[in-house]
């Protein structure tokens, strides 16, 4: 073990400020989570303040109802990002490998992964512009073609809260998401096409039997990665996007703990909402994980 570290000591050293980064930033602000168990109020000592020990946790239960709806919210509207984000790169990777002219699918590429790089607030002014109930293009659009009688609140009504959202979320993502599975298309060797090709499977066949399979376990890593942040909301996506009339389905626990700890300056409280967070997301990554090695023999731990 040492003659190998002493052997390849110029990658660990490289390894030395990510190392360092991860720590300082990922690790060390794990000691905040103390203020979920006293009393602080900001400008006196932490050490000195009253303990109070699970208190805040039981108020989240016990003193509100808030835990159901943003449970519904942030489960139902990550959920179906995650299935909806990994089901739509999936295809489109499958699509793209079956275009023979290569330049013609590079320019498809190069246009979907061109929304990744545009910022929230970039694309809710373009949503705003587009779908606002009296002003957007599409609505003044559509009631100019009789085709409805007047503009439809998209960005306010809850009824189109979820889909929508997630709707923006599959066409920001949907380039970046695909490069994994391009690059795991990429990986296949050729020969498994040719001996098919020769035995007579047309391009459907060799898809299915080919290019499907082989990818089915970088579906099945980039899930379990995934299912770990199934708690964790787009702060500016949701933030933009939330207003008085659709909070009610669109406030997930992100804006929660950003309401009660910035806003109303209750950090206790707001600390302790992270933390059971921070919980249940190991939980469910940790389950999804032996779940998946248990009924397929693929995982990454």
């Amino acid at each position: 073990m040492i003659t190998k570290i002493v052997r390849q000591r110029y990658l660990y050293a490289m390894l030395i400020p990510a190392v360092l980064i991860v720590f300082t930033f990922s690790y060390v602000p794990l000691f905040g989570w103390l203020i979920a168990f006293v009393h602080y109020q900001p400008g006196y000592p932490l050490f000195s303040s009253e303990w109070v020990g699970l208190q805040q946790f039981k108020a989240f239960f016990t003193e509100t109802n808030d835990y159901m709806y943003l449970l519904r919210n942030t489960l139902s509207i990550n959920i179906g990002a995650l299935i909806a984000n990994l089901g739509t790169a999936f295809l489109f990777a499958l699509l793209l490998n079956e275009i023979r002219q290569r330049f013609f699918g590079k320019l498809i590429q190069t246009v979907t992964f061109f929304p990744f790089f545009i910022s929230w607030i970039i694309i809710y002014s373009l949503s705003s512009a587009l779908f606002a109930t009296s002003s957007g293009a599409i609505n003044e659009t559509l009631v100019q073609w009789g085709w409805i009688d007047e503009g439809i609140n998209v960005l306010g009504d809850p009824t189109y809260s979820w889909a929508f959202i997630i709707l923006i979320g599959v066409w920001k993502f949907l380039g970046y998401n695909s490069v994994i599975f391009i690059s795991a298309i990429a990986s296949i060797p050729s020969e498994f096409y040719e001996a098919a090709q020769i035995d007579g499977a047309n391009r459907f066949q060799r898809m299915w039997h080919i290019t499907i399979p082989n990818l089915i376990p970088t579906l099945i890593v980039l899930l379990i990665l995934n299912s770990g942040w199934i708690l964790n909301s787009n702060f500016e996506q949701f933030y933009l996007f939330t207003n008085t009339t659709n909070w009610e389905k669109m406030e997930v626990l992100d804006i929660y703990i950003y309401r009660y700890g910035l806003q109303l300056l209750n950090y206790p409280y707001a600390t302790a909402v992270g933390i059971m967070k921070t919980v249940i997301s190991l939980i469910i990554i940790v389950s999804v994980n032996a779940i998946a090695k248990k009924s397929t023999g693929k995982a990454i731990f």
